[in-house]
């Protein structure tokens, strides 16, 4: 039998072990994915539809001239089409707490012309958002890699203008999953009401405004 079939199954094998390996690591220590990595955050995962770029930002209603925040925006996934939706009188501010991801996003935006993404690194919960600033704020998959999550969702909510949207994704396949329940405590504990919810318990997005 020739080697390929016996190199393809093992690859297979290694990746599931990565990954449980890689969850329960996360379940002690916030461990952001590696930079040397982003070439699988750019990917749309066909398993879960819900994840895409493109059904994440037709959830937002995004608008020319708005302030968008992408908090663990990594390289550059959706701060690129957010910058190109709301137009060069919009301002996209990518923030992750890797610098090797922000090269990775302004490259991308280099290379589509973008003038309008403020680039800044460091964490959530660290007091460096600002208060009454964006239309718009999406966490992807980071929620459960920010150490303390209490204190980052009560700084988004603070840093959203009234009438604001907080739009968190979550996918089982994620080390950091956060589930339903738990996302939906977080965000009402600090302030926000649920305005949508798109998918299901594996894999979802939930828009929560700021009243």
């Amino acid at each position: 039998m020739p080697i390929i079939f016996y190199i393809i199954p093992g690859f297979f094998v290694l990746l599931v072990i990565l990954a449980i390996v890689w969850r329960f690591a996360s379940n002690r220590e916030s461990l952001p994915c590696p930079a040397w990595l982003s070439w699988m955050v750019e990917l749309d995962n066909p398993l879960f539809r819900n994840d895409s770029a493109r059904n994440i930002l037709q959830h937002l209603d995004l608008q020319p001239g708005m302030r968008v925040l992408d908090l663990g925006c990594g390289p550059g996934r959706l701060t690129i089409p957010i910058a190109q939706k709301i137009g060069p009188d919009g301002h996209v501010t990518a923030f992750d707490i890797q610098e090797k991801m922000l090269d990775r996003n302004r490259a991308k935006a280099r290379t589509a012309n973008l003038a309008n993404i403020q680039y800044v690194q460091g964490g959530a919960g660290e007091g460096r958002l600002g208060n009454n600033i964006y239309d718009r704020v999406l966490l992807v998959t980071v929620l459960g890699e920010i150490p303390n999550k209490d204190a980052a969702v009560k700084e988004i909510f603070d840093a959203l203008k009234n009438g604001g949207i907080l739009s968190i994704t979550e996918v089982i396949a994620d080390p950091h999953f956060q589930s339903r329940n738990s996302v939906r405590q977080r965000a009402e504990k600090a302030g926000f009401v649920e305005r949508g919810f798109f998918g299901n318990s594996l894999s979802f997005t939930i828009n929560f405004v700021k009243p």
